[in-house]
């Protein structure tokens, strides 16, 4: 799959995870948790668009791991 512009927001089928997409280094994606964290290494050919329930859901992730840090 290609990939662009940085920034949009992937679905990782091998960690399951949504990220979002910061660039490639040699053969890998580099993917960043939505709302920060260590980025992760992806094959970019199973990466695809995150749905937008996908999409959501990793926003609603990051907001709660937002407001228990604060607690």
């Amino acid at each position: 799959m290609h990939v662009e512009p940085d920034g949009q927001l992937v679905y990782d089928p091998r960690t399951r995870r949504v990220g979002e997409y910061r660039g490639k280094v040699g053969p890998y994606a580099m993917l960043r948790p939505v709302g920060g964290g260590l980025e992760w290494e992806a094959d970019p050919a199973v990466l695809r668009p995150a749905t937008q329930a996908e999409r959501i859901g990793a926003q609603v992730k990051a907001a709660n791991r937002r407001a228990k840090r604060r607690m």
